[in-house]
């Protein structure tokens, strides 16, 4: 038998994820900007008005707009040259993942047993890096073995082959690693590897309250709460920071008593013994007892010759969306896994070697992860294009295309373009990180032809904000272009 995983989401992630487009939504006023056509001969001066502006003096620039359907550039600016792309390199992994293996690829994690019921002397899952896992997942899989009859499991592993000195990647910061979107990336994920912490405010000069939704996950942290309830309408200064090497976060700083709770998603720090608990938990809650209980590292035993049940996740087009539409790091990464394993080839390796076939130059890009949390990758505007282009001629270009937010409705870019003529017009994804905004997508251009884009701006010293003013601004004079007569 097979089960589906469930596609719910964690609550925080939609909170934080709905704040932080809220925050960064444009200060200028869209629909305001005049509405006058543009000719293609017009669009350097247009753009250029743009980024040429003081503010924007210490800031580097790389752009690159071409029509879907030709390799002729409308324009081009360091389109070549080398950029820091923050979430960008998504637009690569998934690109890839799903020209290699298709839309209806389907990620299966077995489970193995032996014995006989009512009493199993051996319960063996093989974790294989399914992102999509939760606890609802497991839940049905212990009600499932109970309505078979199983009372006790002498033995229950979980096998998770990930180095376990390689789950965490290499030039990550380290700040990053404490929180959702810098988690540990093995083959045994669940819950994507997070869990909520809340602050809440106490009475006046007390220690904020602390809460979690999942005692299993906060039990591997260490909480040093140095925070204070502070007056009424005081300033937000809640930081957390974890100590380098230890399973410590450091709370400090202050929140207003009046204040609405203050949630934080944080990384739970040994996912496949969190994995192995939370499984254990489940089991016994379905009265099925656990004699022992181990984390292999590889195979064990002489498996059965078909697994007695199967987890299948959904298929690779939601992977592929739910990777693009919020951004999900962890999603990214455990993709760019699965082409490594299924071409038996390093990761990276095998990603290279698929957005070839696609039509990227190599030399286009050099690569630390798959998902753009690295500031060690480096991406050209015209790779981001040719990635673009090349997957408009692959079979699964309407999956590739309809996996990106749309502009004003969904996704990472569902804030921005409001009220404008962009709106529903561009599938694009974002990308940012300090001093980096990038935004690289389809635009739709009903009085010119359908465009191909790609907009990246590093060493910026300017408000992520101000940054994605201009990014915006740049996008909208592209939607005013009109064949011209002269």
């Amino acid at each position: 038998m097979q089960l589906h995983t469930s596609l719910l989401r964690e609550k925080y992630l939609v909170f934080l994820y709905a704040a932080f487009n809220l925050a960064y939504s444009p200060i200028f006023d869209v629909a305001a900007i005049a509405t006058e056509v543009i000719c293609p001969a017009e669009l350097s001066t247009a753009i250029e008005n743009i980024i040429e502006s003081p503010e924007f003096e210490r800031s580097r620039w790389g752009i690159l707009v071409r029509p879907l359907d030709s390799n002729t550039s409308l324009y081009a600016l360091n389109s070549r040259s080398y950029f820091v792309p923050a979430s960008n390199v998504k637009l690569l992994t998934t690109a890839a993942v799903l020209h290699r293996l298709g839309a209806d690829y389907r990620i299966l994690t077995p489970i193995y047993a032996r014995g006989t019921l009512p009493a199993l002397t051996h319960l063996h899952l093989v974790g294989k890096g399914d992102p999509s896992l939760t606890h609802q997942t497991l839940q049905q899989v212990a009600r499932q073995l109970r309505d078979r009859g199983t009372e006790s499991i002498d033995e229950l592993v979980v096998e998770d082959r990930s180095f376990s000195d390689k789950i965490r990647h290499p030039t990550w910061e380290h700040y990053d690693l404490n929180f959702y979107y810098g988690v540990a990336v093995n083959r045994l994920i669940l819950n994507e590897n997070t869990f909520n912490l809340i602050l809440s405010p106490q009475q006046q000069g007390q220690p904020l309250k602390l809460e979690w939704d999942d005692a299993t996950a906060a039990r591997q942290w260490q909480f040093n709460n140095q925070t204070q309830t502070g007056d009424e309408n005081s300033p937000y200064t809640v930081e957390i920071n974890g100590n380098l090497g230890q399973p410590i976060l450091n709370i400090t700083g202050q929140l207003a008593v009046n204040a609405n709770p203050d949630p934080w998603g944080m990384a739970i720090l040994n996912p496949s013994r969190y994995f192995l608990d939370t499984f254990r938990k489940l089991l016994e809650l379905e009265s099925i007892a656990i004699a022992q209980t181990q984390i292999s590292d590889r195979p064990q035993i002489q498996k059965a010759k078909q697994a007695i049940i199967t987890i299948e996740s959904p298929p690779l087009a939601i992977l592929v969306r739910d990777t693009n539409q919020p951004s999900n790091n962890l999603y990214a990464e455990a993709l760019l896994q699965l082409l490594g394993e299924r071409a038996s080839s390093p990761p990276l390796s095998a990603l290279e070697t698929t957005l070839t076939e696609l039509g990227v130059d190599s030399g286009g890009y050099q690569l630390a992860d798959g998902s753009g949390l690295s500031r060690h990758n480096f991406l050209s505007p015209e790779a981001i294009v040719q990635t673009l282009q090349g997957m408009t001629r692959s079979p699964q270009a309407e999956i590739y295309r309809a996996s990106l937010p749309v502009a004003g409705v969904s996704g990472t870019l569902r804030n921005r373009f409001q009220n404008t003529a962009v709106r529903e017009m561009l599938q694009g994804k974002t990308g940012t990180m300090t001093g980096v905004s990038a935004l690289s997508g389809y635009l739709e251009v009903p009085e010119y032809q359908p465009l191909v884009f790609s907009i990246i701006i590093n060493r910026s010293d300017r408000s992520v904000r101000e940054q994605r003013e201009a990014i915006d601004r740049i996008v909208l004079a592209l939607r005013k272009l009109q064949f011209c007569s002269y």
